[in-house]
């Protein structure tokens, strides 16, 4: 592995972004995403994804200098059309605008339409926490998860994301595909030559396969379970916005990278003292927290953790150590901007 330094690779995304003539303020959304997810680890949806996105910029996929387009169409709820811009940056905008309107009316929420793949739905949910409100993130994807019961995918991994304020540390964050695992797993299991485990994916005749190479869909998580949270995904993301749903969404990866996506997300927030005083609410939820995390473990060596606490123990290492990245990705950046070797650490 190689180590970054997280700010100096922001540092360099960001430049870079901009000198794509991506403007400065989505450019700054882009890299705030990227690093702080690597540093979450999360790498699957992080700085690895750059060479991508620079390659959908300047092939016109996604637009440097998109007309976003956003209209309040009631009290609580609004719409917002992205005109391809980057999803870090269009899924910004929508979640600001969902915490203002929650902040004069209690609730706020927001579709969007005609966007990119925006990276981790964490990142717009924990804004709306950190704004003492309750973050909703989710996103419709191409059609990677097999349906229950059939041989071939339908809907896509459309993950969910939900964050809350703690009392005296960072917000409690669920952030989950409805597969089983992402398909970056998949693919980072096949870029290393390694078998996955027999229960992620399966091949084109829906039987379960250990061989990445093989993978041609994913497992909903929890079986028919998962299955129907995605749908209900697409039902708030695609329908909502009168966008396309997962099955017809472009692949990220294998459809010609000048082509459009048109990937739509919905974003909510929810301004907990408009239900309850918003420091007792803190309290009460570090105090679940915490109840959680002193249940006696199975194993002494592994402690019980909530959703959110492998992402925190994560961001304390690599902010002492760096971002941690395979060579092989590493290359790819140095061959988007040679600045990045300035950014190793070691």
């Amino acid at each position: 592995m190689i180590y970054l330094d997280p700010l100096r690779l922001k540092a360099i995304i960001l430049s870079t972004l901009v000198d794509c003539g991506v403007s400065e303020e989505a450019a700054n959304h882009v890299a705030e995403s990227l690093v702080t997810t690597s540093l979450r680890g999360v790498d699957s949806h992080g700085v690895n994804l750059f060479p991508h996105y620079v390659r959908a910029v300047k092939a016109g996929r996604i637009k440097a200098r998109p007309n976003i387009a956003v209209t309040q169409t009631g009290l609580s709820v609004a719409r917002l059309d992205a005109d391809h811009a980057f999803g870090h940056y269009a899924g910004s905008m929508a979640m600001a605008k969902a915490t203002e309107l929650a902040r004069q009316t209690g609730i706020g929420a927001v579709s969007v339409s005609n966007s990119t793949h925006f990276g981790a739905a964490a990142y717009f949910a924990l804004q709306a926490a950190n704004a003492d409100c309750i973050g909703l993130a989710l996103t419709n994807a191409d059609a990677l998860v097999k349906a229950y019961g059939a041989k071939k995918s339908f809907f896509g991994t459309n993950p969910v994301c939900f964050a809350v304020p703690l009392d005296h540390e960072e917000p409690y964050c669920l952030d989950m595909a409805t597969s089983l695992v992402s398909w970056n797993k998949v693919l980072t299991f096949r870029r290393r030559g390694e078998k996955i485990p027999k229960d992620w994916a399966f091949d084109a005749d829906g039987c379960s396969v250990e061989n990445p190479d093989m993978s041609v869909s994913l497992n909903p998580a929890g079986g028919y379970k998962g299955f129907g949270l995605g749908m209900i995904v697409d039902v708030f993301c695609a329908l909502l916005s009168e966008s396309v749903i997962s099955k017809d969404i472009l692949p990220m990866f294998t459809s010609p990278i000048e082509q459009r996506r048109k990937i739509s997300h919905f974003f909510m927030a929810f301004r907990i003292s408009n239900f309850c005083d918003v420091n007792r609410f803190r309290s009460s939820m570090q105090s679940m927290v915490d109840r959680v995390r002193t249940l006696e473990p199975i194993d002494a060596d592994i402690p019980v953790m909530v959703a959110g606490d492998p992402e925190k123990y994560h961001q304390q290492m690599r902010i002492k150590s760096g971002i941690p990245i395979e060579e092989e990705k590493y290359t790819e950046l140095i061959a988007v901007n040679a600045e990045f070797s300035s950014a190793v650490i070691r």
